[in-house]
């Protein structure tokens, strides 16, 4: 994970420094609107911090960062009045935002593609009872038709048992 910070304000190396201590991951620091971008276009970051005096002297600049920053967490932050400490916080909070969100995602994917399957394989199982059912079945067919029909079966129960899980 990385984190990229775009602020023009002194010490910025300092509060760089805190946040790679305290999050453990490190911090790139640019100091303008069209650095970021750069940065940006060549890189995956974690986290994009943009300081709020960027923003308010060029808004649609601004814009058109939230709008690179990928599947970075973006975070306004006003470097001029908050400190390190509250920035850390700030950080830690998108994080476990993002954590939560993907895991929120994560489960939602699991359980549709569940039921996908899940019908699928009732299907499987329908078209193999009804092929069972035809009068001139050879016998050989017909064996193959019970393990086919056997497997979807237990494949039906994994699924149903595995989507308990999740919920």
């Amino acid at each position: 994970m990385q984190l990229l910070m775009i602020t023009s304000i002194l010490g910025a190396e300092n509060c760089a420094a805190v946040l790679t201590a305290q999050l453990g991951f490190p911090v790139e620091i640019v100091s303008s609107r069209r650095e970021g971008l750069a940065r940006l276009r060549r890189h995956a970051y974690a986290i994009v911090v943009v300081d709020e005096a960027i923003v308010e002297a060029d808004s649609e600049g601004a814009e058109l960062l939230w709008k690179r920053t990928g599947l970075a967490v973006p975070l306004q932050f006003n470097f001029a009045i908050s400190g390190t400490a509250r920035l850390v916080r700030e950080v830690r909070a998108a994080l476990a935002r993002r954590e939560q969100e993907q895991a929120l995602a994560m489960r939602a994917a699991a359980v549709a593609m569940e039921g996908e399957l899940r019908d699928t394989v009732t299907g499987l199982m329908l078209q193999a009872q009804l092929a069972l059912a035809e009068p001139e079945l050879s016998p050989r067919l017909a064996a193959k038709l019970n393990t086919v029909a056997e497997l979807a079966g237990n494949l039906r129960q994994r699924l149903g048992v595995s989507a308990q899980a999740l919920r």
